[in-house]
């Protein structure tokens, strides 16, 4: 009975180590996990300044401006691009071949009428998307020093005049300008040290002229920032 009963106690005895065991044992996970969790944390914590202090990356056409063209001083007056229109103007000599071919392909070849079609289709398409590339690339600025475009697609080309260097301006208006109550501007310098400009189709023509106009006689009296002399 003694052995037994020794046995028994024996037994009691590691099951109670057992259980007191397993119940530590969420416990010790449970501060592994924080732990970890409070490294992590202080590793972001770390790395976030550096990752805030990177500058960011910007190449919007505001950007340019303010580094390369603005100068110390100068105050813009007026931003402006071509109108919309100047798309569908650019892209209608091409529809006018795109229905050429059409016509002619259903006039010679009436069983190839989708292949006309389709050069059609593609000529519009890619004399339109040229239209547009070429649109977003032009910009007309006008600081109270100087008249600035800009143009190109793939290499934009700056063009500036010095305000005091300009000898006259001039609205001209084709026919479909006309319609449309657009307007192209030339600025036309004292020499030919700065070739000529011109601001195409915009809209509003002839308050920007004005604008332009009064501008130019300002610099030219030596008011406002204008004063600064080139």
């Amino acid at each position: 009975m003694n052995e037994r009963y020794k046995a028994s106690r024996l037994k009691r005895f590691w099951r109670s180590r057992r259980g007191q065991r397993a119940s530590r044992d969420p416990l010790l996970v449970s501060e592994g996990c924080q732990a970890v969790a409070g490294e992590a944390a202080a590793v972001s914590a770390a790395g976030s300044p550096a990752v805030a202090a990177a500058p960011p990356v910007t190449t919007s056409l505001a950007t340019l401006l303010t580094r390369h063209l603005v100068r110390d001083g100068e105050i813009i007056l007026l931003t402006l691009k071509p109108s919309l229109w100047t798309i569908l103007f650019g892209t209608l000599p091409a529809i006018g071949i795109a229905l050429i071919v059409m016509i002619s392909t259903r006039l010679w070849a009436p069983h190839h009428v989708h292949i006309g079609v389709e050069i059609g289709m593609i000529l519009i398409t890619c004399r339109a998307a040229w239209a547009v590339l070429s649109w977003a690339g032009k910009l007309y600025l006008l600081t109270d020093m100087r008249i600035v475009r800009i143009w190109g697609v793939f290499s934009p080309q700056i063009h500036d005049i010095p305000l005091r260097r300009v000898a006259r301006t001039r609205l001209t208006t084709s026919i479909r300008e006309r319609l449309w109550r657009l307007g192209s501007i030339e600025i036309i310098p004292e020499s030919d040290h700065w070739p000529w400009s011109v601001w195409q189709t915009v809209a509003r023509p002839h308050e920007v002229h004005e604008t332009i106009r009064r501008t130019i006689a300002r610099a030219k009296q030596g008011g406002g920032c204008g004063s600064n002399r080139w």
